[in-house]
């Protein structure tokens, strides 16, 4: 296995090598074997690099040894890495569970015929508590073209539904524990939306991962044109649009519960 150029080094503060892409014909991890491999990242954890297949990642644990040598993998690094990151999901899905508690009441759905819920502010200010998002805002814009490479399930029928876009990937943990979430909105409302998935992996890589199960359609662009389009720097990261292709909701999937979903569909489905 050649190298062809040299990583510039580790950035230590933020545990990720970047600098000129590295060049392997074959790179090995676990039982996967991958050709035409380009390296274009390194964390304490984690090599990312795109393929023949695509785009993927793998464990440094799983490397052979003089790769990992290669990479600079330390195993007491990486598990210190592992359980920070544990520690600031669990955090965060804490700040997620409080925050919309604290921030709206809880009825029932709210229908457009009751005064106290029929009174939205247009920018769904009133509706979704405040939080940041990491790509570039479109909200109450028209969304950009949705466009996928392939579905792996059947193609759904969006006409006339709201699309909850779910940009994700089987590698994102985050995005991981956000699936039964999805699962359940979409359980509740599939007369009214259609929550699709959308990763940049390939195929085979979407296709192995077995839990958890994944009950909303699911489709592939490895372009990541939609993704593109909105300049997602981070996932999960979810749009809501409605039957007019206006975005009515942007950021991380949990932001939506049943209440304010319910809200923003009886709000803008007329």
């Amino acid at each position: 296995m050649t190298r062809i150029l040299l990583f510039a080094g580790f950035l230590a503060s933020a545990g990720l090598v970047r600098g000129a892409d590295e060049h392997f014909s074959t790179l090995k991890a676990g039982s996967e074997v991958y050709s035409n491999v380009t390296v274009t990242s390194v964390t304490a954890t984690h090599v990312y690099f795109s393929n023949s297949r695509g785009v993927g990642s793998a464990k440094l644990k799983d490397l052979e040894p003089d790769l990992q040598k290669h990479f600079h993998y330390d195993a007491t690094a990486a598990a210190a890495a592992d359980a920070q990151r544990h520690q600031a999901n669990a955090a965060y899905r804490q700040a997620l569970t409080a925050r919309p508690a604290a921030a709206q009441p809880a009825p029932a759905a709210p229908s457009a015929a009751s005064p106290a819920t029929g009174q939205r502010s247009a920018d769904s200010n009133s509706i979704i508590p405040p939080h940041s998002i990491s790509a570039k805002s479109v909200l109450n814009q028209h969304a950009p073209t949705f466009a996928v490479e392939k579905w792996l399930t059947l193609e759904p029928d969006t006409k006339g539904k709201f699309v909850l876009v779910d940009f994700w990937a089987t590698w994102c943990g985050p995005c991981r524990r956000s699936i039964p979430h999805l699962n359940t909105l979409y359980g509740i409302f599939r007369q009214k939306l259609v929550v699709v998935g959308v990763s940049s992996e390939t195929e085979f890589e979407v296709r192995k991962m077995t839990t958890p199960v994944i009950s909303y359609p699911v489709a592939i662009d490895t372009r990541e044109r939609m993704a593109g389009a909105l300049q997602v720097r981070g996932i999960p990261h979810a749009i809501l649009i409605d039957p007019k292709g206006i975005v009515r909701f942007e950021g991380h999937p949990e932001y939506l519960n049943e209440n304010n979903l319910a809200a923003l569909l009886d709000q803008y489905g007329q």
